[in-house]
């Protein structure tokens, strides 16, 4: 036996309440900051915890077994004993560290605690912006290193999966080194910079705006194009000849939607580059990108066809262009070869693009944790894992 083996076995003691098995020097703690080597023993750096309803009066929580416990049992009707500082069942066959009975209407009840340990666990992320990050299916990195990918885009927000087995232990060992730190530092609200491939460089911070290429997003889309336009058509009537809300998932046309027909509105003849989906509803009438309306155009008027005089196009006629979230307008009046021409925003028209943004929630990034407890928790618990999930399924066992 060497010496170096001789003095980790005297100035060190394992710890197995988890696969990692770290050795843990005098006064330290392990690798996961919950268990501490204390005279030569591995103790639970948090107590467990019993929670009762004074906490609903502005009480203190108060802690269980943190002095010496006389053996009676938890008898208080208002307790609650949670997991929290219990410990764990690692490796698997070990019993539950603590299990509580007590009597409520003379049935037996038993609370069975423990701390899971989520090993291969991820966070979703929703970011509030209109901007396209990337594609669906990018890989998303945080110091250069795979640590997930955008999935599918929900309504006004872009979404990304991190974190996983994949991640964590499927790749090299800087790249679960680093989606660790990534899912540790969003978990616990700090700012993380990631990458998409082909796409933007975001910083991401729970509860707080996003940050997308240098520029920090402010709000949220009121609606889709064609709900804007169900929502301000009577702001802008006799205001304005036509109005067109750019959107890269339904740009809306006011002339011809259902809201603008209801409210008596004049044909313009315009036309949209795009496919038409209903009236006054157009699907991909660009690219996804970071322009108006989530789009990848810079200038709105290219997605305009040639206007049509039989349809109620003349010289004169006044269009409005507007973003879902009112940061991006133009107005323009046709000339007499009926092109668009820029003219200054009527004073009568700011204060229906104002609306738009003033009905703008704040733009905010969401995590979300998944994580997930399979048999060898429950393993601690009953000799047949699957029984107790059904029963918990089934009502008889709540969890």
């Amino acid at each position: 036996m060497t010496a170096r083996a001789d003095r980790i076995r005297e100035e060190k003691i394992r710890c197995d309440a988890c696969p990692v098995m770290c050795y843990i020097a005098e006064g330290k703690v392990g690798a996961c900051d919950r268990y501490a080597n204390m005279g030569g023993r591995i103790i639970r750096c948090d107590p467990l915890t019993v929670l009762d309803r004074r906490l609903a009066e502005g009480g203190e929580i108060r802690p269980f077994l943190k002095s010496e416990w006389d053996g009676r049992l938890v008898s208080d009707d208002d307790l609650f004993v949670s997991a929290v500082g219990a410990g764990t069942t690692y490796p698997d066959y070990k019993p539950a560290p603590f299990i509580v009975s007590r009597q409520v209407d003379g049935a037996d009840f038993v609370t069975v605690v423990t701390e899971a340990i989520f090993s291969y666990c991820g966070v979703k992320v929703k970011i509030d912006t209109d901007r396209h990050l990337g594609p669906e299916g990018a890989t998303v990195r945080a110091e250069g290193e795979a640590v997930g990918l955008m999935i599918t885009s929900e309504y006004g927000s872009q979404m990304m999966s991190l974190g996983g087995v994949d991640h964590l232990t499927g790749g090299s060992k800087p790249e679960g080194r680093v989606t660790c730190d990534t899912l540790m530092k969003l978990c616990n609200r700090e700012a993380v910079e990631l990458t998409v491939d082909g796409g933007a460089s975001v910083i991401v911070q729970a509860g707080a705006a996003p940050i997308v290429d240098g520029q920090r997003e402010e709000r949220m889309r009121v609606g889709c194009g064609s709900a804007t336009i169900g929502m301000f058509a009577s702001q802008w009537q006799e205001l304005v000849d036509e109005v067109v809300v750019v959107d890269d998932h339904i740009t809306g046309v006011v002339s011809e939607h259902q809201a603008g027909k209801v409210l008596g509105w004049s044909d313009t003849g315009i036309r949209i580059k795009g496919r038409r989906s209903t009236p006054g509803r157009y699907f991909q009438v660009a690219e996804p990108g970071r322009g108006w309306g989530g789009t990848n155009i810079d200038d709105p008027l290219t997605i305009l066809g040639p206007w049509l005089p039989k349809k109620g196009a003349r010289p004169g006629l006044t269009l409005l262009m507007v973003s879902t979230t009112g940061e991006q307008w133009g107005y323009y009046i046709l000339d007499e070869e009926l092109t668009p021409q820029p003219a200054p925003l009527p004073e009568t028209l700011r204060p229906s693009v104002d609306l738009i943004a003033e009905n703008c929630e704040p733009a905010l990034c969401t995590v979300l944790f998944m994580g997930g407890a399979g048999g060898s928790l429950r393993s601690g618990v009953t000799k047949n894992p699957a029984k107790l999930a059904r029963s918990v399924q089934g009502r008889g066992t709540r969890v």
